[in-house]
């Protein structure tokens, strides 16, 4: 093992949040030097991009695995909602560090109780949300967690808009001035795959190496999760969700609505076959 590891991340403040999380873990566990090398991705230096219409697969990933195939960075930190259901030759998602809390969270201006404009650029929420509040209308959301906030309690683009109950943790951000929180269940709002689990991608080589200080429960739900996104071919901009619970699998696809199914453990151990299986059940073609 390398006395001194360099880690790929993103430059935003959750990013770098993320990766000190990581980079800690590891000096803790292997007694290594942690470095962070920060780069730039193409979501990030596109801020006027529209996600939904650009396509958002890989904009916020690509670079930094372009850096461990170099072999700039040996490890490449991502929030794994981020990563698409495929991988790129040569790469492999190591493990994870322990799961924080997946839901998502309802973000309300001070003063309202049904927002008529809700901000966000994912089509996942927006569908959901429409259940909830259907005479609300939608407008897109771009920037980092601080700069959302504030445009929803003091700019007031919007009424409202959702953020991860994982990134306001890892912020510090238990509330706002002139906002109102309201965390989302599962049954109102399932997660994006590997929400509020911190992906851990190296060399497929390396991964081995790294498997055993990473977290092996949030591996096997996440495994899961991204075994039904691989199947539907899923990147952050599909209308789709899949989130597992010990018992529970939570599912939501636009063409059928939100599901909750039960989950075994002997399926949870078998995630191409319980994806591929649970998708036909549900009326998915899977090839």
């Amino acid at each position: 093992m390398k006395t001194k590891l360099i880690l790929a991340t993103r430059k935003s403040p959750l990013a770098l949040a993320q990766s000190e999380q990581v980079a800690a873990h590891l000096r803790a566990t292997l007694g290594v030097e942690v470095e962070l090398l920060k780069v730039v991705t193409t979501g990030d230096q596109r801020t006027e991009w529209s996600l939904e219409k650009q396509g958002g697969k890989g904009l916020f990933t690509k670079e930094l695995e372009e850096s461990l195939l170099r072999g700039e960075a040996d490890l490449a930190v991502h929030s794994c909602k981020d990563l698409p259901g495929e991988m790129p030759t040569g790469l492999a998602v190591a493990g994870y560090l322990p799961r924080e809390d997946p839901r998502d969270m309802l973000v309300l201006r001070e003063g309202i109780e049904s927002p008529a404009l809700i901000a966000t650029s994912s089509p996942r929420r927006r569908l959901q949300l429409a259940m909830l509040f259907p005479d609300a209308q939608f407008t897109e959301i771009r920037g980092n967690v601080d700069t959302r906030l504030r445009k929803i309690a003091q700019d007031q683009v919007a009424d409202a808009t959702v953020l991860a109950c994982a990134g306001l943790r890892r912020l510090g951000i238990g509330g706002w001035k002139g906002a109102q929180f309201h965390a989302l269940n599962f049954s109102h709002m399932v997660p994006a795959v590997g929400q509020a689990a911190i992906a851990v991608q190296t060399r497929a080589d390396d991964a081995a190496r790294f498997a055993d200080v990473l977290d092996r429960r949030t591996a096997r739900f996440v495994t899961l999760e991204r075994a039904f996104q691989a199947a539907l071919n899923g990147g952050c901009q599909t209308a789709f969700a899949a989130h597992a619970t010990a018992d529970t699998l939570w599912f939501y696809h636009h063409e059928i609505g939100l599901r909750s199914l039960p989950l075994s453990d002997a399926e949870i151990d078998a995630p191409v076959e319980t994806a591929r299986a649970t998708l036909k059940h549900l009326g998915f073609q899977v090839g």
